[in-house]
């Protein structure tokens, strides 16, 4: 019997959720396996493999989202596992996860105790930016009137084309900048993560104390209006800590 794996918990922490019934992977049922100091959230492997399909991720997700629902964030907070983590037996997760890791394991579970992972990405119409960009810088404006209908050089071209990407990049700057700058001192460790769409300007993460999320929506909030709504922000203020849970091999 294969075994999906969901998150590590302390084994102290299986009485707040021995009563929890969840489906996960497979619809299978979530069970709780104890490997002191540990306890492992896992369920039965139906598969070799899990493709990172909507349906596999939103399984995945789901138990963890759960979990953090069914625990008082001030007493735990289960550690995610990567998608996908299938292992034959219990043996291979002692030997390779919990006893080279037991140290930085129990570190992160206390570190995460009373916190929160929030995100905040940032999405911008380009073409709408640049034209903004070009309203506001008088001799730039004028450069690229003069050149309307002309036929350009290569190095005309080249010329107008660094400016404009310039004056783009520089409008980005200052909304990343606003938002890292407001955002960053309201926790307690930040992590930006890669660009994942063309439209998307930035994607930042922020481990929060739990109780301080309103504050740091509001501050959100603000900085939308700052910037009088031409972004379009994704805030999510529920999400299982992954940017905050690594562990280094020596």
């Amino acid at each position: 019997m294969s075994l999906y794996l969901y998150a590590i918990l302390q084994a102290e922490n299986l009485d707040l959720i021995k009563n929890l019934e969840l489906k996960g992977m497979n619809d299978q049922p979530v069970q709780f396996h104890a490997i002191p100091p540990f306890a492992i959230v896992y369920s039965e492997a139906q598969q070799e493999r899990y493709l990172a399909s909507r349906a596999h991720l939103l399984a995945h997700e789901t138990v963890l989202e759960s979990l953090m629902k069914a625990i008082d964030p001030h007493q735990a907070v289960p550690l995610p596992l990567q998608f996908g983590l299938v292992v034959d037996e219990w043996e291979e997760v002692q030997k390779d996860l919990l006893i080279p890791f037991e140290d930085q394991l129990t570190k992160l579970i206390h570190n995460l105790i009373g916190k929160r992972e929030v995100s905040v990405k940032l999405f911008w119409n380009q073409t709408e930016e640049l034209n903004l960009a070009v309203a506001e810088n008088e001799e730039l404006r004028q450069r690229r009137e003069a050149l309307v209908g002309k036929i350009l050089s290569m190095d005309e071209a080249i010329a107008i084309g660094q400016e404009l990407e310039a004056a783009i990049e520089q409008r980005q700057q200052i909304i990343i900048d606003a938002f890292i700058d407001t955002l960053k001192p309201l926790s307690h460790e930040y992590a930006e993560g890669e660009l994942l769409t063309e439209s998307m300007i930035y994607n930042g993460s922020f481990l929060i104390d739990w109780d301080k999320e309103p504050e740091f929506a509001a501050a959100v909030e603000a900085l939308d209006q700052q910037f009088e709504n031409r972004l379009r922000i994704r805030y999510n203020d529920f999400t299982a800590p992954y940017n905050f849970v690594n562990v280094e091999r020596d």
